[in-house]
């Protein structure tokens, strides 16, 4: 039903599925009921070589595109991993490609092996309690220090903070300009340390994907060398801009994912779960919402591909990008609903999984861009509608 056109393409869908194919159901909600990192896992995809599939094959990679990562990623939610086993996978395949991109041959070469082996852990330090979706307002400031910074200020939803001993953080490194048309400038990246003597790092009790913490993070002080600025200074904005559309790409693919899981369970059980001497898929009221699910998924993941291939072949695809991770996110967390409302009452118990679905696949139309914000781009970079925020 999900087969890829493209035979190569195909070739690793089937690969991927076949690897990940011990870590079941029951698994993945251990891992997420005792909030328990899935090292298992996540060291199995890295011995096999695909953690470091998008890579570049000069640092130990895999050198394939964003197309390739979306297909694995989409296998790895459609598993049952869902947003669990994606999270714990997301810096080391496509989180990285503002290093790849403007990063300095020392940095380079200091970190991305490691990572295409899945022997680095980073997290992705930008949210801040204050700020929200407004970047521009971030406060955690780096101040200069002999050769060096020195950074001061707090982070919050900072995913794998736990596990990572590294994060890519933006902070301000000279006051915002008046001009609100300047107002990303200042804004500088780096490639910090997660030194424990000057971050402090707390979990946030969440409702779902519990198996990675989503972390309040303190920075206090920290040193950070020169060399571990990431492109130019003040220009750290447009430096992380640059993997944002491969962001919500692989989100849209993970979105996918979870409707396929979901749309699976929900099929096996209409399909054998009798009432009123018949099986409950044969009723039109179970039936069409599970047909149109299928409809909605399978369009995203067309949608999905195209900003993909745009991407790869280095052309502009901001729409494609924002209007796959749009579909995805609804029609994942539909199909989500949807399998939980054919499960009935035992849809809500641990025991049949779909209540994590719904839970995972809730998460994705909030971040890593609401819903909102996408249709925002939309309407004002598609369509010319004025500016709304």
């Amino acid at each position: 039903m999900w087969e890829l056109r493209d035979p190569e393409h195909e070739l690793i869908a089937r690969s991927i599925r076949e690897r990940i194919s011990g870590f079941d159901d029951d698994y993945w909600a251990r891992c997420d009921r005792e909030h328990e990192f899935p090292w298992d896992f996540f060291n199995a995809l890295a011995a096999d070589g695909w953690i470091g599939l998008a890579i570049p094959e000069e640092f130990g990679g895999g050198g394939r595109g964003v197309t390739e990562a979306a297909i694995l990623l989409r296998e790895v939610a459609a598993s049952g991993g869902a947003m669990n086993a994606c999270t714990a996978l997301h810096m080391n395949i496509f989180g990285l490609q503002p290093v790849i991109k403007f990063g300095n041959e020392r940095l380079k070469e200091t970190f991305l092996p490691r990572a295409a082996e899945g022997e680095l852990h980073v997290a992705f330090a930008v949210t801040e309690p204050d700020s929200g979706t407004d970047t521009s307002q971030i406060k955690t400031r780096a101040v200069r220090d002999g050769d060096g910074w020195r950074i001061s200020g707090q982070k919050i939803w900072t995913s794998k903070a736990l596990e990572s001993s590294h994060a890519l953080m933006l902070a301000r490194t000279s006051p915002a300009p008046e001009d609100p048309a300047r107002r990303f400038e200042g804004l500088s990246l780096f490639f910090i340390d997660l030194d424990p003597d000057h971050v402090d790092i707390r979990p946030i009790p969440k409702v779902g994907r519990n198996a990675v913490a989503s972390c309040e993070t303190f920075y206090d002080n920290l040193p950070v060398e020169s060399w571990r600025l990431v492109g130019e200074e003040g220009k750290g904005f447009k430096h992380i801009l640059s993997g944002l559309n491969p962001e919500r790409i692989l989100i849209a693919s993970e979105a996918v994912g979870i409707g396929i899981a979901a749309l699976r369970r929900a099929v096996d059980y209409a399909s054998v779960r009798e009432v009123f001497d018949r099986p409950i898929g044969a009723n039109q009221a179970l039936s069409h919402p599970l047909a149109d699910s299928y409809a909605q998924v399978a369009a995203a993941w067309e949608m999905t591909m195209i900003a993909a291939a745009r991407y790869d072949a280095g052309e502009s695809c901001g729409a494609e990008a924002n209007t796959a991770k749009y579909l995805a996110a609804d029609a994942g967390y539909t199909a989500a609903d949807r399998a939980m409302q054919t499960h009935g009452g035992v849809g809500y118990a641990h025991e049949y999984h779909v209540e994590r679905y719904w839970r995972e696949a809730r998460v994705m139309r909030l971040a890593p861009v609401s819903q909102e914000m996408s249709l925002n781009f939309l309407a004002q970079n598609v369509l010319g509608l004025p500016r709304s925020y």
